[in-house]
């Protein structure tokens, strides 16, 4: 059985707040091709909320030191792919909300980002799929958004999560399953094995004095 047949139960909650684990450098770069299919009124109405709430981003950490070394260490991995320091950081930022805002591992994203794009914003597949994490452009006019900006930072990010959390949905916690539906590859190994080694590689441990100080912040009256 694949180590993907199955997400983590801490992921599965769309108000999960996901462990941090950090991202490895794959070198290649995997387009997306997600498959259109058809969707029930109510799923299309769900989605093109999830996708058109445009509120400000503001990322859920434990504390604000365990924000600055979370960021600081990510921003260092990243560092060669994306130079502009202040870019950076807006991405990575960005990453942990709407990974987070769907009940993602922010980890876990960046990965699939890795995969798909390999950091590249305006990277556009064979198939038409576009920006960090290779979103379909059907999926803008399926939920009503035709004027979406899909090379837009937080416009790909949204839509890039909106849409595995829908097959994470589909496939009832299945990653393995549902990121071959976004790759457009079901039922192959390749593309989630891919994305699975991107995922664990970058591992990241906060220290341990930034989460008792977290935890002991969070338990006073």
């Amino acid at each position: 059985m694949s180590p993907l047949t199955r997400l983590p139960r801490r992921l599965l909650g769309a108000t999960a707040i996901a462990s941090l684990v950090a991202l490895a450098g794959v070198s290649g770069a995997q387009a997306g091709q997600q498959q259109y299919e058809p969707l029930s009124a109510s799923v299309q109405a769900a989605l093109q909320g999830a996708v058109s709430d445009r509120a400000p981003g503001h990322p859920v950490f434990a504390s604000h030191a365990l924000r600055d070394h979370w960021l600081s260490e990510m921003s260092r991995q990243l560092a060669k792919r994306i130079p502009d320091a202040r870019y950076r950081h807006d991405l990575l930022l960005s990453v942990h909300y709407e990974a987070t805002r769907a009940g993602l591992d922010p980890q876990l994203v960046l990965g699939l980002i890795q995969v798909e794009s390999n950091f590249r914003k305006y990277a556009v597949s064979s198939a038409g799929a576009r920006g960090y994490m290779q979103v379909m452009p059907f999926w803008s006019k399926l939920l009503a958004q035709s004027e979406d900006n899909l090379f837009h930072l937080r416009t790909n990010l949204r839509y890039g999560c909106t849409i595995l959390r829908h097959y994470l949905d589909i496939e009832k916690g299945d990653l393995f399953r549902a990121l071959g539906r976004y790759n457009g590859s079901l039922g192959k190994a390749d593309y989630p094995n891919k994305v699975h080694a991107a995922w664990q590689r970058w591992a990241y441990q906060p220290p341990a004095e930034l989460i008792t100080a977290a935890n002991q912040t969070a338990a006073r009256p």
